[in-house]
């Protein structure tokens, strides 16, 4: 049976099905479907035509907009129907067209969102991606699986990352941009193939970064890609002078977390 608050608005046109939860004062829209194990919590709002589908729950007072499909069957080319989910933070928006597939067996089962994102048209979050909170992920932005992307990152429109990259909090990736490799926190990423070209400085002074701590986190990076020897061991030899700068140390802890992956950098052949 399904479950539905007394103050949930469903219109006639919509379908729920026998199953879904939905909470108080949502509302769903004309043509909008609701699958059977979905969870719509309070103040969500399918705008119309809106598809949310799979073993999906969506965060309080997410709104999505038409033609945008949540919680459908993963790509990967493995998937063989086997139970996974995906899971939205509060507060965000999906615009028209925005696809996000649940997880697979292989990536752990979980594609996961965080809370006030927000996704353009015709967006991509592919399965078992990991998300945080306050990214913006502009128009035709296309996530393969696996990515990781942290707080507060910003991607330009049409920009493409390939499986398992991680996205470092507060970078920035500009608009066409190919990532292929790891993209450092407050990287500032341009170009195809993609090119660090140094640190977000105007994302790092409006998230309240103080100049001192900026031209601190300056010196680490100038340190780590113009140093003599590769990535890797440029941050080894200067971390214990950052120690105090958790921005830096931040950059340092991130290129150390996963080495069997390659660090975008500003010069080509290092890392």
């Amino acid at each position: 049976m399904k479950s539905i608050a007394a103050s949930a608005r469903i219109h006639p046109l919509a379908l729920v099905e026998d199953g879904a939860v939905i909470g108080e004062n949502v509302v769903v829209g004309p043509f909008s479907h609701v699958g059977p194990r979905v969870v719509l919590n309070d103040g969500v709002e399918l705008v119309s035509h809106a598809v949310v589908s799979g073993r999906t729950e969506i965060g309080r007072n997410c709104r999505i907009f038409p033609m945008a499909i949540i919680g459908g069957v993963s790509q990967s080319l493995h998937e063989a129907g086997e139970d996974s989910t995906l899971t939205v933070g509060d507060n965000c928006v999906m615009r028209e067209g925005v696809t996000m597939n649940c997880g697979t067996v292989g990536g752990g089962g979980k594609t996961v969102v965080g809370n006030n994102c927000l996704f353009l048209a015709n967006s991509h979050v592919a399965h078992d991606c990991r998300l945080g909170n306050d990214i913006i992920m502009s128009n035709n932005v296309m996530l393969a699986g696996h990515v990781h992307v942290a707080d507060r990152a910003i991607l330009g429109g049409g920009c493409a990352v390939h499986q398992f990259t991680r996205i470092g909090r507060q970078a920035f990736i500009g608009g066409l941009t190919a990532v292929n490799y790891d993209v450092i926190p407050y990287g500032m990423l341009n170009g195809n193939p993609g090119v660090l070209g140094g640190l977000n400085v105007v994302g790092m002074t409006r998230a309240g970064i103080e100049r001192a701590t900026i031209h601190v986190v300056r010196r680490a990076f100038k340190q780590i890609f113009e140093g003599e020897s590769n990535i890797r061991a440029n941050a080894a030899a200067i971390r214990n002078d950052y120690a105090d700068c958790k921005e830096a140390m931040e950059i340092l802890d991130f290129i150390v977390a996963d080495s069997d992956r390659a660090i975008s950098s500003t010069f080509r052949g290092k890392g």
